[in-house]
């Protein structure tokens, strides 16, 4: 069910957040009704702080840069106010002082919502022949033995249709990816951001698991290339082979073999394919209670986003990249609110920023020694297109 489908509560919920100057984190999870949180005030929120996954861990909405920095800083917004928005009416949490608040609360206006803006510059974009140049300096890197891998990334900004509406465009976000995890998060400071990503960064399920993929490798989905006929070359099996032994190393630095791995496989994102293999740990039967906050920790960035060996591959792209990626590329997701011990953090990809007049949208492609330019180019600008869609409707 979309929020179109549901009762005017859902866009009400939203504006008096919004005209309170109160950040919201709206998503859907596969399967599963969307869900708003409200946090009382940005002051109350953490900052600064790894959400930890266990179950005595402060339930609330985690939003979490590419990197740490006074102007994109960590947020994890407390979950003060929690709504399942197939019954609005009956919140999941709330405090006292906000169900007050709310009880006065007019209707939702028929004017556009004031979604939260950022207050940094709008970021710098690239043009096809500046982003082929940084695809060349990183294979040279690559080649030169300073990296095994690099994520090279770019923005680029698009024109809002008069009549957008972010929350049809989550609905529409919604439809168009079933299997995504499909997120609108608008914070005072940090602005609105949208986007339908696919890959989990870390999962602590509510029957005792720790789940994680490494998700890399890009073609279109067509009549003819599906996942039942896609071949790859050498190239994208070699891009993803290096996310999944980064995982591998990274239970290795915590001494934990009994792991579960299955893939790689062929999976859909979307109108785009990768590939995709997971690793599933039993938490039941091994004895790292702190698993999930400790991966997290090794894990972000991953290599399928910055690259490997880390330091040197981060280094590449602060040197080289050209533009802050914000929070394009961090991860976000909500940390026991469903219930006590139970977290779903995804990597912030297919992403868009909303301004006032226009969209900053996101996309990167993982680099190996045999990456062509104009390829990775065309790559980014399917990428693009999967959270684009919504700019058209």
């Amino acid at each position: 069910m979309t929020i179109s489908e549901l009762s005017a509560a859902a866009r009400r919920l939203c504006a008096w957040a919004l005209h309170s100057g109160r950040p919201l984190a709206l998503w859907r999870t596969a399967g599963q009704a969307p869900h708003l949180l409200v946090s009382r005030s940005l002051e109350a929120a953490y900052t600064g702080l790894p959400p930890a996954l266990e179950p005595d861990a402060p339930a609330g909405f985690a939003f979490f840069p590419f990197r740490d920095s006074d102007h994109n800083p960590v947020l994890f917004l407390p979950a003060d106010a929690v709504f399942d928005l197939t019954q609005p009416a009956q919140p999941l949490r709330l405090l006292p002082e906000l169900a007050a608040e709310l009880a006065a609360a007019p209707a939702a206006p028929a004017t556009p919502l004031p979604w939260h803006q950022s207050t940094q510059p709008v970021p710098g974009t690239a043009t096809q022949a500046e982003f082929e140049a940084l695809v060349t300096a990183g294979v040279a890197a690559i080649q030169s033995g300073a990296v095994q891998k690099v994520v090279a990334s770019r923005a680029a900004r698009w024109p809002l249709p008069a009549d957008f509406d972010a929350l049809a465009a989550f609905d529409e976000l919604s439809r168009q990816h079933p299997s995504a995890f499909v997120s609108l998060v608008s914070v005072p400071g940090a602005g609105t951001w949208l986007g339908a990503t696919p890959e989990v960064l870390a999962e602590v399920t509510a029957d005792g698991r720790f789940c994680t993929m490494a998700l890399a490798g890009t073609q279109p989905l067509t009549a003819e290339v599906t996942p039942l006929t896609a071949t790859w070359r050498q190239k994208e099996i070699e891009e993803q082979a290096l996310v999944a032994r980064y995982i591998v190393s990274a239970f290795k630095q915590l001494r934990l073999r009994e792991y579960h791995e299955t893939g790689p496989r062929t999976a859909v994102a979307g109108q785009l394919l990768h590939l995709r293999t997971d690793f599933e740990v039993n938490l039941r039967e091994v004895p790292f209670p702190n698993l999930g906050t400790d991966m997290l920790r090794l894990l972000h960035p991953t290599s399928a986003v910055g690259g490997m060996p880390k330091v040197p591959a981060l280094e590449f792209l602060r040197r080289h990249e050209g533009y802050d990626r914000a929070y394009y590329s961090g991860f976000l997701g909500p940390v026991n609110v469903e219930a006590p011990g139970v977290s779903r953090l995804f990597v912030n990809l297919r992403c868009l920023q909303l301004r006032p007049t226009e969209a900053v949208l996101y996309a990167g492609a993982g680099l190996t020694t045999d990456s062509d330019p104009s390829r990775e180019w065309r790559e980014t600008e399917l990428k693009m297109n999967t959270v684009g869609s919504v700019l058209s409707q």
